[in-house]
């Protein structure tokens, strides 16, 4: 059976609604791929609040923002060849070589509207079953 990765955006969910989507799919590991790991909307989201909630919620929190996260001059596609970008997807496939119960995050509720959609491209390739949770009883299956 191929290892699961799940998707999730944070969106404008409340910390509870969250957290409850979380435990939902039984999400022991969080990788936040935000560039920017902040919000003047959603303040829970802002990273050092987030660690702090995940961290009571025993769901280890890791960072991968600085590599893989989007917003990039070139556009997400070109700085998918660079050597950041691998060095950071490399990082990842670490984690979920070693862990189990992964979800990547980003802001936006939709991964389609997301870099975690390229992301998951990549993650597919290599054999990985990519869920994107879109609400409590609702995913899609990514298709690569």
């Amino acid at each position: 059976m191929r290892k699961i990765v799940y998707t999730i955006g944070h969106s404008n969910r409340s910390v509870y609604d969250f957290i409850e989507l979380l435990r939902a799919y039984n999400i022991r590991i969080l990788v936040d791929v935000r560039r920017f790991p902040t919000s003047r909307v959603v303040p829970w989201v802002r990273r050092e609040s987030l660690e702090e909630i995940l961290r009571r919620e025993n769901i280890e929190y890791y960072w991968l923002g600085e590599y893989l996260g989007g917003f990039r001059s070139s556009g997400y596609i070109k700085y998918k060849e660079t050597q950041e970008y691998k060095t950071g997807l490399q990082k990842l496939l670490e984690i979920i070589e070693e862990k189990d119960n992964i979800a990547l995050m980003c802001r936006e509720k939709l991964w389609f509207k997301c870099h975690r959609r390229f992301i998951s491209d990549d993650i597919a390739d290599r054999g990985y079953k990519v869920i994107h949770i879109i609400e409590k009883n609702k995913t899609y299956e990514h298709r690569y």
